[in-house]
């Protein structure tokens, strides 16, 4: 196959344009603060707005330039792990142009060759490789352990019950969140977060709040982090910058990922979608649970990160065309059967790579407007 038509390469030419800072439209600014996060600033990831987007050319980049070896681009990123890791000493970030240039190959790696594994560890360092990838492309660069830990002194926040009716269940057969992640540290977590955002002028309407599925969004944030410091720092960033739409007491955000990951269905497989509907099959039936925890719902979790590392390097608005890869990998079970919903009601093991390979295949395809609703729903409402 020709290197210039491969599907990384035309998925990287709709994905050219270097990330744009994150989203502070969405929100209204509240007691003075200039966005809806002040404690993180910059991008969020590789999300690129519908204004990029469709002014952005068509060109694919040069193989020789994406391809670059592992030994290149593990030298540039254990050169950036001094001064771009977040630590309790807070060191600036001197060199901006290094540090995008570090995300920017980041992008690359993570999508032709993958985070390295867990066994990995950052040279000079005893940390792996996955929390200083997903702290550079969070944008995370500082801690607040004291902001942190004054929030859990407030102890059990309003949502507490809920909360912790929810925690008990987050990811509850996978054994290896359960030896690393127990009950409390979830718990934990997520009451810090509700009391981050309980503004006490107006109880009632918090910027933020709990709602369903995001103690399944917690989760890999909890199992990737070396504290629960760096962990609740990423949540919140990740919630504020790449879905803030996702976590409103409506789920407005997640009903219209649902009616778009249908549209995508229609557009990249006609048959298969019309097959479903004659079953009176739609994405709110089988997809709701994928589309609410972005994929984190379908075991195992060691897939769930590397999709992730996809996500959070491109945008989380490409769960929706994961779940589509997702549905095209049983699509001949799914044709095949005259009760396709038996199939549906639990996905079949994650794959990340055979996901993300149809994934990036399948976003040069999809219509620039749908492409474009696809990028801003989960920050636009």
């Amino acid at each position: 196959m020709d290197q210039a038509n491969q599907p990384w390469q035309r998925f990287f030419a709709r994905h050219a344009p270097p990330p744009p800072k994150a989203n502070a439209g969405f929100f209204p600014s509240r007691r003075g603060q200039a966005g809806p996060s002040a404690s993180s600033s910059g991008s969020s990831g590789g999300h690129l707005s519908a204004a990029t987007m469709t002014s952005s050319p068509r060109r694919a980049m040069s193989a020789r330039n994406l391809r670059g070896s592992r030994e290149k681009d593990a030298a540039l990123n254990s050169k950036g792990a001094a001064s771009l890791l977040p630590s309790s000493s807070n060191r600036a970030v001197k060199n901006e142009a290094e540090y995008e240039e570090c995300r920017r190959r980041l992008r690359r790696l993570v999508l032709i060759e993958g985070v390295p594994t867990d066994d990995f560890r950052v040279p000079g360092t005893d940390l792996p490789s996955r929390p200083l990838v997903w702290k550079i492309l969070l944008d995370v660069r500082s801690l607040d352990p004291a902001c942190f830990l004054s929030l859990v002194a407030r102890g059990p926040s309003p949502l507490h019950d809920k909360i912790s009716n929810d925690a008990f269940r987050t990811l509850a057969t996978d054994a290896s969140f359960k030896k690393k992640v127990d009950e409390a540290m979830l718990i934990r977590l997520l009451d810090s977060f509700v009391w981050r955002y309980w503004d006490e002028s107006n109880e009632a309407r918090p910027l933020f709040s709990y709602v369903q599925g995001m103690n399944v969004l917690a989760a890999p944030f909890l199992y990737v982090m070396p504290s629960e410091v760096e962990a609740f720092e990423c949540f919140c960033t990740f919630i504020e910058k790449c879905c803030p739409t996702y976590v409103q007491p409506t789920l407005a955000g997640v009903h219209r990922g649902l009616e778009l990951l249908d549209r995508c269905l229609q557009s990249v497989d006609p048959s298969l979608y019309n097959h479903l509907r004659s079953k009176n099959l739609t994405s709110e039936l089988y997809g709701f649970a994928s589309v609410l925890t972005l994929c984190g719902c379908t075991p195992p979790l060691t897939q769930t990160l590397q999709l992730w590392d996809f996500l959070l390097a491109f945008g989380a608005h490409l769960s929706i065309v994961c779940i589509v890869a997702q549905l095209l990998l049983i699509r001949d079970e799914l044709v095949s059967s005259a009760q396709p919903m038996k199939l549906l009601r639990q996905f079949p093991d994650l794959d990340a790579k055979s996901v993300v390979g149809i994934a990036t295949t399948l976003v040069r395809d999809l219509d620039d407007d749908l492409y474009d609703e696809l990028v801003t729903h989960m920050v636009e409402l």
